[in-house]
């Protein structure tokens, strides 16, 4: 075979949407019937139904015993936090704005934790009075937080975020190991302890997040049994029983061609291991794995308006009113190295009779606006709707919408 016969990776199938009558169904909505009810493009959708699905897939395949927690950082849009707090067992936030959203949702104060490198005195105190946990990353921290339990009275719940001495392999961001912002290194923790005790905060656990965004089993188990081993090993130096141990999350969602959705089955086998060898090293503790992109991100996408197709020299575009401004990850701007494609339909001709290769692009004055870079699509013309599968995490809060001024989208939660 030929180098340019060779067969090129394709995309994992995106069988979580169904499709009536060549459309695409969100939440029971055909596509285009839900474009008309939002009453713009573009706009992000996200299925309630696909949410309670990945959620009670989870709940059948871990042990019982362990929590699931939703990091909603991947998306906070209030509604869909308010479905998610009914159903996962708590909520780690990331700044105060989300611990507002959090709190107004009714997720239980008690399971609501608040990690980040960066806290005001104001966030800090905001927590305090909430009598949430809080994810210590510094001594600045412990220090602080003796001055508002002294001013307030308040009981302060914390736990360690520790920046491990280990990473986890293969992962789409490291946030552990090495030199980093995130938490407080492992060898400086049992410092910290020390100093916790003196200070009369109420210590409950550790927090390790090696990194996010994974594919290969074999990587999260072993960041798993690491961070274990690592908080039986802290343990040791702590003021109070650990009651807390947040193993982190990293579980991935297959977004580029050749990527496979994640195989749970030996994670949970070794997350049913950990849980045994608690009961007898830290018999106090619930175990909890933190999950964002891997519980929402499959159930978004993002959809926009073709507003013009033009050829160039042989190759067709389609010009779209949404583009980077909206969905900085799916323009290959948000990490990619070498930039990939998302994969994309044509939400409205989801049984072409033909096909063709086309660039979709935004209405943006830069070449950065790429949507698909020279995609096999249903051949397409203005007015039809391009879709962006795997569009429900980091994608509109992490995207820059003012950006050259365009308008803004808008999210439905269907």
């Amino acid at each position: 075979m030929q180098a340019s016969e060779r067969q090129l990776p394709m995309h994992a199938p995106m069988t979580q949407f169904s499709v009536n009558n060549g459309e695409l169904v969100v939440g029971g909505i055909p596509l285009s019937r839900l474009a008309a009810r939002i009453g713009q493009t573009p706009f992000y959708a996200y299925d309630r139904q696909l949410l309670g699905q990945r959620v009670a897939q989870l709940r059948a395949t871990l042990p019982s015993s362990i929590k699931l927690h939703y990091a909603m950082k991947a998306n906070p849009m209030p509604a869909l936090v308010c479905h998610m707090a009914g159903i996962v067992d708590g909520i780690d936030v990331a700044s105060g704005g989300e611990l507002k959203i959090a709190l107004d949702s009714g997720a239980d104060p008690h399971e609501i934790s608040f990690a980040g490198p960066g806290k005001s005195r104001n966030d800090l105190k905001r927590a305090a009075a909430a009598s949430i946990l809080i994810n210590i990353e510094s001594f600045r921290e412990v220090a602080e937080l003796a001055e508002i339990r002294h001013e307030t009275g308040c009981q302060v719940r914390i736990a360690v975020r520790v920046n491990p001495d280990f990473e986890l392999k293969s992962s789409g961001m490291k946030m552990g190991g090495g030199p980093r912002q995130f938490g407080v290194d492992s060898e400086q923790v049992p410092q910290l302890l020390s100093e916790i005790g003196r200070t009369g905060l109420t210590f409950e656990g550790f927090h390790l997040f090696a990194g996010s965004q994974n594919l290969k089993p074999e990587a999260i188990i072993e960041a798993q049994c690491k961070s274990f081993d690592l908080a039986v090993r802290l343990a040791k130096s702590a003021p109070s029983p650990v009651r807390f141990l947040n193993l982190g999350g990293g579980f991935g969602i297959p977004y580029f061609p050749g990527e496979e959705h994640l195989d749970l089955a030996p994670i949970s086998a070794n997350l049913a291991s950990l849980a045994e060898r608690a009961k007898n090293e830290l018999p106090e503790a619930e175990l909890v794995i933190e999950l964002g992109r891997y519980l929402v991100g499959e159930a978004g996408i993002y959809v926009s308006r073709i507003v013009d197709r033009k050829l160039s020299r042989g190759q067709i575009f389609l010009i779209t009113d949404g583009g980077l401004h909206h969905h900085l990850a799916a323009s290959g701007n948000f990490g990619q190295v070498i930039r990939k494609n998302y994969p994309v339909a044509i939400g409205n001709k989801m049984a072409p009779e033909t096909r063709e290769k086309v660039s979709v692009v935004g209405p943006l004055c830069t070449p950065l606006d790429l949507l698909a870079d020279r995609m096999e699509l249903a051949v397409a013309q203005p007015g039809d709707l391009v879709v962006i599968y795997q569009s429900g995490a980091y994608g509109f809060t992490a995207s820059p919408q003012a950006f050259l001024g365009h308008p803004a989208c808008v999210e439905v939660f269907v």
